[in-house]
C-alpha cells in the first residue's frame, strides 16, 4: 500500500521543496514532488506532518556507543537498544566504531558486530523505529603513537595487509571505514589494499607532514577523521596534515561539532575550506551518550563523564553528542542554514562511505527519514518506511 507524507518543507538534500508530497512503498521512496504539480491519490494512506521538515535520516559514520552501551562490549542483542536510543535523534544508520584494543577482542567484537548488521539487514518487521548498524568503522589500531588520544599503546599495531586481512575477516567483509595514521611504515600498502577493497580510507590520529598526507590520497585515502582533533597542528610554515584536508577538494573530511573538540570559529573555518559538499559531522559518540554523569566503557578505557566532557588520563576521550544537536550546532556556529547543516549528516557522509539509497530522499532510495521541527529539532524517525 502506498502512503503519502506531507508537510510544510522537505530537504532532498540538494533541493528544498516546499509543500512536499512524499510518496512511499515497501520501504521504499517511489517520488518526491509538491503539492503544486500533484495531486494526492484517493487510495492512498496520508500522513500529514504540518509545519514539520522532512530531511533524511542522519547517518553517523563514527560512534562508539550510546545509551549506556558500547559497540565493542554489547552483544547483537542489546544493539537494539543503541539503535533506538540513535532513532530519537534522527539517526537511522550507523557504523559502529571500534578503538585499540588486543586483536583477539577486536577481532571477537568485530564478529558481534558483524552478526548485528546481516541482523539488520535481514529484519523487516521491527517492532519499534531503530537506526540500524550499515557497515564497520575501524578506528585503529594502525595509528600514530604521537597522536593516539585515548587509544592505550599497547594495543597500537604496526599495518600490514596480514593484520589489516584479519580484522577484514572477522568482520567478514563488514568494514566499511578505516583510519590509520599515514606516515607509519606499511601504511601506504593498507591504504592501497583497503581501498582496493572499497574501504573509505580516513587518514587520522596523525602527526603526517603535507607530503605524507599527499602521498596517502594518491595511495586511496579519501576521508579525514575528526578534523583537528588528533591530528599534528596547522602550522602556517609546516601545514602538515591538516593543510592536506582543509585544501584537497579529492577528500571529505569529518569534525565533532559539540563545542568542546573544536571550538565553534574553528568549526566555522572548517566548513569554509571543505563547503557544502565535503564537510561532514559525526559525533564520536561513546556509551555515556544520553546517560547521567559517570564512569563509562570505551572499549578497554575508562572515562569519566562529566558536565558533558568525557575524558581519560586528562585527554578527550569521544563525546556525549548527539547527530541533531551537531546540526543544530552548525546552524548556530557557522550561521549554515538547516537544509545545508543536515547535508552534512546525510548525503556528504553518504557519499563519503559509499552508501548507497542513504543520504537522500529521491525515488529508489531507502524510505528512512527524519521529521524536524523548523528549528530543526527532531519529532519523529522513519526507517525503512516504517515507525509513523
Amino acid at each position: 500500500m502506498k502512503t503519502v507524507f506531507t508537510a510544510s518543507r522537505l530537504y532532498t538534500p540538494l533541493e528544498e521543496v516546499e509543500r512536499p508530497v512524499l510518496f512511499i512503498e515497501d520501504g521504499t521512496i517511489t517520488e518526491v514532488t509538491s503539492r503544486s504539480n500533484k495531486d494526492i491519490p484517493g487510495n492512498a494512506s496520508v500522513v500529514d506532518l504540518g509545519d514539520a521538515v522532512i530531511a533524511p535520516g542522519f547517518l553517523d559514520i563514527h560512534i562508539h556507543g550510546g545509551a549506556g552501551l558500547d559497540v565493542m562490549l554489547a552483544s547483537p542483542a542489546e544493539l537494539p537498544r543503541l539503535g533506538q536510543f540513535l532513532a530519537t535523534h534522527g539517526v537511522s544508520g550507523y557504523f559502529p566504531t571500534t578503538v585499540a584494543a588486543p586483536l583477539d577482542h577486536t577481532c571477537a567484537a568485530l564478529e558481534r558486530l558483524a552478526n548485528a548488521i546481516d541482523a539488520a539487514q535481514s529484519r523487516t518487521n521491527d517492532d519499534y523505529v531503530q537506526a540500524r548498524p550499515l557497515g564497520i568503522h575501524l578506528e585503529g589500531p594502525f595509528l600514530s603513537h604521537k597522536r593516539r588520544g585515548v587509544h592505550p599503546p599497547e594495543y597500537l599495531v604496526a599495518p600490514t595487509i596480514d593484520v589489516f586481512d584479519r580484522l577484514w575477516q572477522a568482520a567478514r567483509g563488514h568494514v566499511r571505514m578505516l583510519t590509520i595514521a599515514p606516515e607509519i611504515p606499511g601504511a601506504m600498502e593498507v591504504i592501497a589494499e583497503a581501498a582496493r577493497r572499497n574501504v573509505c580510507v580516513s587518514i587520522g590520529h596523525s602527526d603526517a607532514e603535507l607530503p605524507i598526507a599527499q602521498n596517502a590520497v594518491k595511495a586511496g585515502a579519501r576521508h579525514a577523521t575528526h578534523t583537528f582533533n588528533a591530528m599534528r597542528p596547522l602550522d602556517h610554515r609546516d601545514p602538515g596534515i591538516i593543510g592536506e584536508v582543509l585544501t584537497d577538494n579529492q577528500i571529505t573530511a569529518d569534525i565533532i561539532v559539540d563545542g568542546i573538540h573544536v571550538a565553534p570559529t574553528v568549526v566555522q573555518l572548517f566548513l569554509q575550506a571543505k563547503g557544502v559538499d565535503r564537510a561532514v559531522l559525526i559525533t564520536d559518540a561513546i556509551s555515556a551518550t544520553g546517560m547521567p554523569d559517570g564512569r563509562y566503557k570505551l572499549g578497554p578505557i575508562e572515562v569519566e563523564v562529566k558536565d558533558g566532557k568525557c575524558t581519560s588520563g586528562g585527554s578527550l576521550a569521544g563525546s556525549v553528542l548527539t547527530m541533531d544537536r551537531a546540526v543544530r550546532n552548525v546552524t548556530q556556529f557557522a550561521r549554515w542554514s538547516l537544509k545545508d547543516a543536515v547535508r552534512a549528516a546525510t548525503l556528504n557522509p553518504a557519499r563519503a562511505a559509499g552508501l548507497e539509497r542513504q543520504g537522500q530522499l529521491v525515488a529508489g532510495a531507502e524510505a528512512s527519514f527524519t521529521v524536524l521541527s523548523p528549528a530543526g529539532e527532531v519529532r519523529k524517525t522513519i526507517v525503512r518506511g516504517r515507525g509513523y
